[in-house]
């Protein structure tokens, strides 16, 4: 089995849930720039950082970094094997 890896929580950010707000707001996003902005420049590729808002055990709700990257390597071997294996 694949070790998991060790969660990088976003600087600078927290989200919280409104419990007792309207429908259609889910929560609060408060940003602390100058941590937020050093976290982002850290951490940007192409002028993007992902996020991933989670829940933890407790209830509470954290900002982690999203750090999936496709292995296109593998991607283009699987598009060629259904690209062969077409009878047209």
């Amino acid at each position: 089995m694949a070790q998991a890896e060790e969660k990088i929580f976003a600087d600078g950010f927290s989200f919280k849930r409104r419990e007792n707000a309207p429908d259609f707001v889910v929560g609060r996003i408060n940003v602390k720039v100058d941590d937020a902005i050093s976290f982002l420049k850290k951490n940007q590729k192409n002028g993007w950082v992902n996020l991933n808002c989670n829940q933890a055990k407790s209830g509470n709700y954290y900002l982690e970094l999203d750090t999936f990257v496709p292995n296109t390597n593998q991607n283009k071997t699987q598009q060629a094997k259904v690209e062969a294996d077409l009878p047209f």
